[in-house]
């Protein structure tokens, strides 16, 4: 049975918004996308950094991510992935876990291909305080995460 909440660092992810589950590791919608179908895949096990993974947590991860990826792709009509570490805080990592982003890409999605770094390093520091440079996104209900997980769930071959 699949517990009410699932551990993310200090913060709760309710079980609503997770989409894929293993042994190991969960993928969840975001709070605040970057880009429609950005997701995040994290670790059951705290593991604060990628150091801190076993070789088969490392393996499940990009396992994981390969698959998922590929069905956020075709899902979305995207074109190309962004796959996003940060691995401690000089990194951009405000929350303590390891976790990857996930984003579904198209062409001109952003002017700048790489500005979606600095787009993610900015959502992951709202996760700790609301910033000035992004009052336009909010964050999404809890409804509309669980629609967008249960779309997954019921869509996703993994």
């Amino acid at each position: 049975m699949a517990p009410e909440y699932y551990d993310f660092g200090p913060y709760k992810i309710h079980h609503s918004s997770v989409f894929y589950t293993n042994d190991l590791c969960f993928a969840f919608v975001n709070l605040r996308p970057a880009v429609p179908g950005h997701i995040l895949l994290k670790w059951s096990r705290e593991a604060k950094r990628v150091a801190d993974l076993t070789a088969e947590e490392i393996t499940d991860l990009w396992m994981i991510a390969q698959k998922v990826g590929r069905q956020l792709e075709s899902y979305h009509k995207a074109s190309s992935l962004t796959f996003c570490i940060q691995d401690g805080p000089q990194a951009g990592q405000t929350v303590p876990h390891v976790h990857i982003h996930i984003l579904p890409r198209r062409n001109g999605d952003y002017e700048n291909n790489d500005d979606i770094y600095e787009d993610i390093n900015e959502k992951e520091k709202e996760l700790k305080e609301m910033l000035e440079v992004d009052k336009e996104r909010k964050d999404r209900s809890l409804e509309e995460m669980a629609l967008e997980a249960d779309e997954y769930r019921k869509t996703f071959i993994i």
